[in-house]
């Protein structure tokens, strides 16, 4: 049998080793950074037409290579019969059933390719010169929804040709640059034609608008969505720029209709996040998530639809405390399924509609993904802290839970066992903070162990059931530690008030909570009280960077990876300065008392109180934290005595994500933990 994308394979590709499943023999049971990179990455399940069928990828990594490869499966909805379908040296990307589930459509190497269901007779569809990056067929699979970019500025030839070498950017607005890349091109939806041998008439939605769709840096095809009939498209789109979109989280959904290449704004008025437009069954409402207001990336994440025939809005989460996210609809139209991350922990909820009673259909320690509807089952996946995604059958009514995959078994049946558990710990304002604690393999009560204080970035955000290979939990307690895991003021899993309290007041409530979750750990006695570190990133590095002014000995060790050191230096030069501008109370010229309480208890204002060894690490293309941020820091401890080393990566973003770069990550990591706790 012909393997599909052999046929699209370059001359380097054929050269270079197909990445595939690693059968690792683990020795003594001792999970490592190396290890963790030979867990399969399993994602994006499609139910076929007839409802028999999952088609997912799965990822593989080669961290000799430095690169990792992505091969496409399918397995039966009830878990049998599970094949790899494709073997490559390239990987498959946005697979989607074609025709009936007779042919499989999917991105190699930034192109359309077909190829029948088994894998069989691949072929190159598309030619789009700046390649496709997501694609959605329409209902009848005969016209293609697909994102490529076009040029959002211009270079120096355009106005001086007799410059064609010239490669300075001209700058005249704000959003030059955005997370790691500087803002050259813009992402654009396209709709083509598609008679399943070639795409034509493609035309571009935004045709002449300087807007980005989908949003960067991290939004996809899930912010467009086809009406039943296929005449409608519905997007979400932030039509603004330079200092207007860095100010702004005002996305709306627009409505387009094909015939007439016209949107129009379905949210005008709702000045927050508006996203994820999901058309109702019967083509007359769309489902969207909502955030009430502008500038606050972190607000509720609120339920809405409209009815398209008469314009009214509704929201249907209102009696619900906690945010929305992957909503699909019932295919009668009569329910909605969404998620939702409460009390830490991400479970699917169905809601009626338009009534609106909601009720949880999953249970336990792990988090949930969206759903897709196969018979009378929901598809998706679930991980947890202690096992990465694995795709599960869900009994809507029982709710009941049926593993499908079980992709890294082989791995996970070496390794020494872990365990997870969650704790509510007494805060110094006496509210109940929840708390998970990972103990090391082989726990021992009547030992005494080092303990680690993870501080989370964000600042909202939830530390929940996920699996990372960046912050990977059940690694660093497998090195032999007390994973100490607050989910201090700011988290979003518990309510609007717990997590608006931290806006404003980054230096204050939060850092006492991080203190009070150590206080409370250090009375056990398998935790060594001398023996504790503070380890984070992002706004979590700032909270390693302002602990260390003010711990009063609590720690023995900082780690700190693209920590915000200097508040006013961070409003000046992140991109998305809403952010900043929100939860700082406001800019440093401001003279309002919240702003200047926040900039006045920046971190570096500390830093002559730093008594204790610090890691720094960062990436030189993280446009979020710039990376002088670390600089600044590193700098002040060495001028001041203090013992320090820092890891700066030039190819690394906000994260870290190369291979190679992640295990040396790793290992200077826990290096310094080793030298400093062991």
């Amino acid at each position: 049998m012909m393997m599909a994308g052999i046929l699209a394979c370059s001359p380097q590709q054929e050269a270079e080793k197909i990445i595939g499943k690693h059968f690792p023999t683990i020795e003594n049971g001792i999970f490592t950074p190396e290890v963790l990179w030979q867990f399969g990455q399993l994602s994006d399940p499609q139910v076929s037409p007839d409802g028999t069928k999952i088609l997912y990828g799965v990822s593989y990594t080669d961290w000799t290579q430095n690169r990792n490869n992505r091969e496409l499966f399918v397995i039966h909805v009830d878990g049998t019969d599970n094949k790899q379908i494709t073997k490559t040296s390239g990987s498959e990307s946005n697979a989607r059933w074609y025709r009936d589930g007779s042919q499989i459509a999917y991105l190699s190497g930034g192109q359309l390719w077909i190829m029948d269901a088994d894998g069989s007779n691949p072929k190159k569809i598309s030619d789009v010169p700046a390649g496709i990056s997501a694609f959605a067929f329409s209902p009848d699979q005969t016209k293609l929804l697909y994102i490529s970019t076009v040029p959002s500025i211009k270079k120096p030839v355009d106005v001086y040709p007799d410059l064609p070498k010239a490669s300075g950017r001209m700058i005249d607005d704000l959003m030059y640059r955005h997370w790691d890349q500087w803002t050259e091109r813009i992402p654009h939806p396209f709709v083509a034609d598609f008679d399943g041998k070639q795409l034509t008439n493609a035309v571009d939605i935004l045709e002449g608008e300087p807007y980005e769709c989908p949003a960067l840096p991290s939004s996809g095809i899930e912010q467009l969505s086809w009406s039943p009939d296929g005449t409608q498209i519905a997007y979400a789109c932030r039509k603004l720029t330079g200092v207007a979109y860095t100010r702004s989280t005002n996305t709306d959904i627009y409505l387009y209709t094909l015939a007439t290449r016209e949107s129009k704004n379905l949210t005008q008025g709702m000045m927050g996040y508006d996203t994820a437009p999901v058309f109702s069954p019967d083509g007359r409402y769309i489902a969207w998530s909502s955030m009430e207001r502008d500038g606050y990336e972190s607000d509720k994440n609120r339920l809405f639809v409209i009815d398209l025939s008469t314009g009214e809005k509704t929201e249907l989460s209102k009696n619900f405390a906690y945010n929305i996210g992957n909503v699909s609809w019932h295919r009668d139209g009569q329910s909605l399924f969404f998620t939702s991350c409460v009390n830490a922990l991400t479970h699917v909820y169905t809601m009626a509609f338009p009534g609106g009673a909601i009720r949880q259909l999953t249970i336990g320690q792990t988090d949930f993904g969206g759903v897709q509807q196969a018979g009378d089952l929901l598809i998706g996946a679930y991980r947890s802290m202690l096992f990465p995604n694995e795709l599960v059958a869900i009994n809507p009514q029982s709710g009941l839970i049926q593993q499908l995959t079980f992709e890294n078994k082989h791995i996970l049946d070496q390794l020494a066992e872990s365990r997870c558990e969650e704790r509510w710990i007494t805060t110094s304002d006496n509210k109940r903070m929840h708390t998970w604690i990972v103990y090391p393999p082989n726990f021992d009560p009547s030992k005494k162990y080092p303990a680690l204080l993870f501080c989370l970035g964000g600042p909202q955000g939830t530390i929940s059931q996920s699996w990372s290979n960046r912050w990977n939990h059940r690694l660093m307690a497998a090195q032999g530690y007390i994973m100490i895991l607050p989910n201090r003021r700011g988290t979003t899993a518990f309510g609007q008030e717990w997590c608006e309290q931290i806006s404003g007041d980054y230096a204050g409530q939060n850092i006492r909570d991080y203190l009070s979750a150590v206080d409370h750990m250090k009375k056990e006695p398998f935790v060594d009280p001398n023996r504790i570190a503070a380890v984070g990133a992002s706004y979590g590095g700032y909270s390693v960077f302002y602990l260390a002014g003010v711990h009063n000995k609590r720690f023995n060790a900082f780690i700190a990876h693209a920590g915000i050191f200097n508040h006013t230096h961070m409003y000046m030069t992140t991109e998305e300065t809403f952010f900043t501008h929100w939860d700082n109370g406001g800019a440093p010229w401001d003279k309002n008392p919240v702003a200047q309480r926040h900039y006045a208890n920046s971190p570096h204002f500390l830093v002559d109180k730093w008594d204790t060894p610090i890691l720094i690490t960062h990436g030189e293309l993280d446009f979020r934290v710039p990376v002088d941020q670390s600089f600044a820091a590193f700098n002040s401890a060495k001028l001041l005595g203090v013992e320090a080393e820092m890891l700066i990566f030039p190819d690394e973003n906000h994260w870290i994500v190369k291979p190679q770069n992640s295990i040396l990550w790793n290992r200077v990591f826990f290096d310094f933990l080793t030298k400093h706790l062991k």
